[in-house]
């Protein structure tokens, strides 16, 4: 089945951010050696997003509904457009970008649940907690913007006395462009993107 894309060629998808309660989020190792983001996938036109959403938790990270509890969501679709090298302009409908509706859920399955092999061609090859603002530096550098944004406003459930410090590299510019300093695994999965185009880059 296809992945919506709208009028406006915004393909919708959702991203999932797996809590813990220790506050630390679960982040994964792309396959293709591309980088670290969290869990997301296309919605299909016969899906809602919590279905989707559901589907891709299974798909990708081999957990399903009774492993976690959803906390929150997003209250409106967070857009990010795709840099011109990654735009299959050859594909149509064409995809200039995503649409995405974010949930935050939490884990209350064992760890030991999470598994990659689901599907005949996983997503993943690894998985870490990470501090919560982290995975805004981790990911490829068109995603970080929206990144920011999502868990911005899921910050407010996820912790109900008050979100943890933004590290020293945060800043309000984050709101206007993509820019964020890079940790240097980030720097270096960004050379290695610039040298083709990846493979669902847009997954």
């Amino acid at each position: 089945m296809a992945d919506f894309i709208d009028t406006q060629g915004f393909r919708a998808n959702v991203g999932i951010v797996l809590i813990r309660d220790s506050g630390e989020v679960f982040l994964c190792s792309r396959s293709d050696g591309r980088g670290w983001q969290f869990p997301q996938g296309g919605v299909q036109r016969d899906e809602s997003p919590e279905e989707a959403m559901f589907r891709e938790l299974h798909e990708e990270v081999g957990l399903g509904q009774d492993d976690v509890k959803v906390v929150a969501g997003t209250r409106q679709w967070l857009r990010y457009r795709l840099p011109r090298r990654y735009v299959r302009h050859r594909s149509r409908p064409l995809c200039i970008g995503q649409k995405q509706r974010w949930f935050l859920l939490r884990m209350i399955a064992d760890e030991q649940r999470v598994r990659f092999d689901v599907t005949s061609k996983p997503e993943f090859d690894g998985w870490r907690w990470v501090d919560y603002w982290t995975p805004v530096r981790e990911v490829i550098y068109f995603k970080r913007q929206v990144y920011a944004r999502a868990l911005r406003e899921l910050a407010g459930t996820a912790f109900p006395g008050g979100p943890p410090p933004h590290p020293d590299w945060w800043s309000d510019d984050l709101f206007r462009s993509s820019v964020v300093p890079r940790t240097r695994r980030a720097a270096g999965n960004e050379r290695q993107a610039a040298a083709g185009e990846p493979e669902g880059a847009a997954d």
